[in-house]
């Protein structure tokens, strides 16, 4: 493995894997437990969005992980929603004022202070009792932790090219540079989109080609609750976990 770019936020790294077990650690990011706003009772809602809405805006407000808790289904107050598996939100505002994540208050903190959730105006009223859990995104798209995909590396190759430039105006995130002949930056930026290889064939040319290598470029990109490193390392502990069951069935 090579990691190319790495931050909190942001994790790309290069790996000789095969397509099957990078697309199982993919899938297993899905089964990590984060935390999110599950549940919404509304007592009042004068705004101009719909109370199912207001809920749906919530549950996508990304929570800072609460250490030691468990999943509902796995707690042991059996679903009774105890201190171990759910964390209570408050959110009481009035207008005019635009409503922001950082207007929830409870023992659960959010990432992003500054994510607007509804407008109220002049003697509009909103008050709010949230239920933040645990949850895995298998189950729904709120309790991921963040977007993972990948693809292969890009072998190029490029023969007798007359530096013509065309292929340099034609790739849309500009990786080809051309003095005496064409080169390329950063290949594994290299989406594969082969607009180079368009343009080059039309001036009569086929000087280059693009052919996925075995090398697998993997991304990982944080919403915030955990950092993208972790993400990785939950993702392959997820994986290791479910290769337990099998093995045990």
């Amino acid at each position: 493995m090579k990691i190319i770019q790495k931050s909190k936020e942001k994790l790309i790294f290069s790996a000789e894997i095969n397509e099957s077990l990078a697309n199982a650690i993919r899938r297993s990011v899905n089964e990590i437990p984060i935390l999110a706003i599950d549940e919404v009772e509304i007592y009042k809602n004068d705004s101009a969005l719909y109370d199912e809405i207001i809920a749906n805006r919530l549950g996508l407000v990304p929570l800072k992980m609460e250490k030691n808790m468990n999943l509902k289904e796995e707690c042991t107050c059996k679903g009774k929603d105890c201190a171990k598996c759910t964390v209570q939100l408050k959110l009481k505002a009035k207008g005019p004022c635009i409503v922001y994540s950082e207007d929830l208050k409870g023992k659960a903190d959010v990432v992003y202070e500054k994510m607007p959730i509804v407008i109220l105006n002049e003697d509009q009223e909103m008050e709010i009792l949230a239920f933040a859990r645990l949850g895995k995104g298998k189950n729904h798209a709120k309790f991921s932790p963040g977007l993972v995909y990948y693809r292969n590396l890009a072998d190029i190759e490029i023969k007798n090219c007359n530096a013509c430039k065309k292929c340099v105006e034609a790739c849309p995130i500009g990786l080809i540079s051309c003095e005496k002949k064409a080169e390329v930056k950063d290949v594994w930026k290299c989406d594969m989109c082969e607009a180079c290889v368009e343009v080059c064939k039309k001036e009569g040319n086929d000087c280059i080609k693009i052919s996925p290598n075995k090398e697998v470029i993997f991304f990982i990109e944080s919403w915030g609750q955990m950092n993208a490193p972790e993400i990785f390392n939950e993702a392959i502990d997820a994986l290791r976990d479910n290769l337990k069951q099998v093995e045990k069935a």
